[in-house]
């Protein structure tokens, strides 16, 4: 028996914009410390000496769309796995903790759920948590993990415990929604409520049974997405019809809240208080809450410049940013987009993005920086008739072999060597060398070298969306 790490990244993280975009999202972002939070999450049980062995690489489900950046940050921090099962649409936790059910259900491990966008600042404690929700768990319950609140929060869930129960757990009395403040000074004066951490265990053949009983449709869908779905390399693709019909519903929803009424089922939803220093980071104040600050309560991450400003937190990712005169507030600059708010409005960010996505800017779901298998490009400027971008290729990495009917091309390296396929020939260029493809011509730009390739490329014609790649071979799969 072990204790499988499940990681479900599937979130997009509105509220943190312009720093997590649709395509980007916030927990491949290194928000807190070095680590990106993915990466942060897959470290979290290391060096865990609990009553079951740790298995050796976490599941994680995340959108298909991000495969490729999720797999190469594993890596990175030495926590590759096989098991990277992917989502073609969204269709919330549940479904996403069934896919990573069906994914070990012949040796049905204790399952460990972590979002991959929480911070979890104390890892002693935190590890000591799991450790004392493994027992229910083997006997068959479903546990939860409350965070022992330390101020009235009207931005979580909330959950009242209950008597303790033989296996240690508690017992959940019941699950309430955000409160107003009034009510949440209530809650945290009465010492019978936790905060709703999102964080689950479970056998894996637990949850199933749980899933059949209380959402057959959803258990239905998600059984015949797994057995139409195929291999590929660490991938697990499922199949998309059959995931597209599922319902979507969140753990909370479609199963705690229902074991209570379903006492013949025989699987009980306890709780197990956890006090590690989390955080869901929800929103740029939240960040602001557990960030170092100055001796003013400022936080700067970049290149950032305080006069007479308190309380203020500052994000400048491409460019210095000074500010003066500022209190509580929030400055997040990116090479394409500036976010100023008032920090305890940070929530309303995402009404943001709603509108950037009605009136389809780009800004909405992509970075002006675009991440691919390969490595990545920034368009650092465009005109009538002409974009420059700069694109950097991954040692040993190579573009698809592909063709453009609308535009032309001009290749400058600036280090390393590339391979260039152009036309009929194949030659290497250096560094300050530079090559010419004309408007048809298949071509195709790969990295022979063990250092990362930089090249700027100049595209001129009629039309230059990405839209416009006839690919004829490609190492990563895409069409």
């Amino acid at each position: 028996m072990e204790l499988q790490p499940v990681i479900l990244s599937g979130g997009s993280g509105t509220r943190l914009w312009p720093l997590s975009r649709e395509q980007y999202p916030k927990q491949l972002l290194a928000l807190v410390g070095d680590e990106t939070m993915l990466q942060a999450t897959a470290g979290r049980l290391a060096g865990f000496t609990g009553r079951l062995p740790v298995a050796q690489a976490p599941i994680v489900v995340c959108n298909e769309e991000y495969r490729f950046v999720t797999a190469e940050q594993l890596r990175s921090v030495g926590r590759s796995s096989r098991n990277i099962v992917l989502e073609p649409v969204g269709r919330n936790t549940a479904p996403a903790l069934a896919l990573a059910a069906l994914a070990v259900q012949e040796s049905d491990p204790v399952l460990l759920v972590m979002p991959a966008d929480h911070v979890i600042r104390d890892l002693a404690g935190f590890q000591a948590a799991i450790d004392a929700g493994i027992p229910a768990a083997l006997e068959g319950a479903i546990v939860t993990f409350g965070i022992v609140p330390d101020r009235a929060e009207t931005g979580y869930g909330y959950i009242r415990f209950g008597a303790e129960r033989p296996d240690g757990s508690k017992a959940i009395a019941a699950f309430v929604e955000k409160p107003d403040a009034a009510t949440a000074q209530r809650y945290l004066d009465s010492g019978e409520y936790l905060w709703n951490s999102g964080l689950f265990m479970v056998r894996a053949s637990t949850w199933l049974k749980a899933l059949a009983a209380l959402q057959p449709a959803m258990a239905k869908a998600c059984d015949a997405a797994w057995q139409g779905g195929a291999r590929d390399a660490d991938f697990v693709r499922v199949d998309k019809e059959a995931f597209v019909a599922c319902p979507s519903d969140s753990i909370d929803y479609a199963v705690m809240e229902k074991l209570a009424g379903a006492v013949e089922l025989g699987i009980p939803g306890c709780v197990v208080p956890m006090s590690a220093g989390w955080s869901d980071v929800g929103a740029w104040d939240a960040l602001w809450d557990i960030a170092d600050k100055d001796g003013s309560g400022n936080v700067a991450r970049g290149d950032v410049l305080f006069e007479d400003s308190r309380n203020t937190l500052v994000y400048a990712q491409d460019r210095m940013v000074a500010c003066v005169g500022l209190d509580d507030t929030v400055v997040v600059e990116t090479p394409d987009a500036v976010l100023v708010a008032r920090k305890d409005k940070t929530q309303n960010v995402k009404q943001i993005v709603a509108a950037l996505k009605l009136e389809k800017r780009s800004q909405a779901s992509a970075h002006r920086k675009i991440h691919r298998p390969w490595g990545w490009y920034d368009s650092i400027d465009a005109g009538g008739r002409f974009q420059v971008k700069r694109i950097v290729v991954n040692p040993g990495a190579r573009l698809s072999l592909q063709m453009h009917h609308h535009r032309a091309e001009h290749w400058i390296v600036v280090k390393g060597t590339a391979e260039v396929t152009n036309g009929e020939k194949t030659f290497l260029l250096g560094e300050n060398e530079s090559t010419y493809i004309p408007l048809g011509h298949v071509h195709r730009l790969a990295n022979p070298g063990k250092l990362p390739l930089e090249i700027i490329e100049v595209q001129s014609g009629s039309y230059l969306g990405e839209d416009d790649i006839v690919r004829f071979e490609d190492t990563y799969g895409r069409g």
